[in-house]
């Protein structure tokens, strides 16, 4: 059976963001489970705010174009997302909404499978974000989320300093569902 391909980001670009420290950690816990990743960063795929005017007169941004082709490259995408007053960043929403205008061709939002964790100095660890990236991917989208999810709560100490999680249980959190994400990536469904 060939390795589970699996694209890793995170919902932010900001310089020592939470999100990216839990994203590398994923893309390595990934890797040491035998998957086959790409770690990437939104900063490598600038887009416009999304504007319908905009794709008319110019059609879709080669950076979507990119990052599509990208999705479809893999089977399994995990999104490593902040908290934005109770939801999303602007950043993610954006990418999202500019993948999901690809028009005549695959959707990867149909044939990847979906693992989301968050990160939050708040107590919640970024939940809320979680609950609104999901309605979008599930609902907005028909994408497959699966249920399992880490929220890192406290996340400016959380980690360690060779990036790992300091809290054992929020690292087996992550495993399981990384493990889970890789099944579901190499099943036929």
């Amino acid at each position: 059976m060939p390795r589970a391909r699996v694209l890793v980001f995170a919902g932010s670009t900001r310089s020592g963001a939470l999100s990216g420290k839990l994203a590398a950690i994923a893309a390595k816990e990934l890797a040491l489970l035998d998957a086959d990743v790409s770690l990437i960063s939104l900063s490598d795929y600038d887009m416009p705010i999304y504007n319908g005017d905009l794709e008319a007169r110019a059609g879709t941004p080669e950076a979507a174009r990119r990052l599509h082709a990208m999705m479809l490259a893999h089977r399994g995408v995990y999104i490593a997302t902040p908290e934005y007053n109770a939801s999303i960043p602007p950043l993610l929403k954006n990418t999202i909404d500019w993948i999901s205008r690809m028009k005549g061709s695959a959707d990867p939002f149909k044939s990847c499978v979906f693992a989301l964790g968050s990160t939050s100095n708040g107590r919640f660890g970024g939940y809320r974000g979680l609950m609104a990236l999901r309605q979008v991917l599930e609902l907005g989208l028909g994408a497959l989320v699966l249920p399992d999810q880490v929220a890192v709560s406290g996340a400016g100490t959380a980690f360690e300093e060779d990036g790992n999680l300091k809290d054992e249980k929020t690292g087996a959190m992550l495993r399981s569902s990384l493990r889970r994400l890789i099944a579901f990536a190499e099943a036929d469904v």
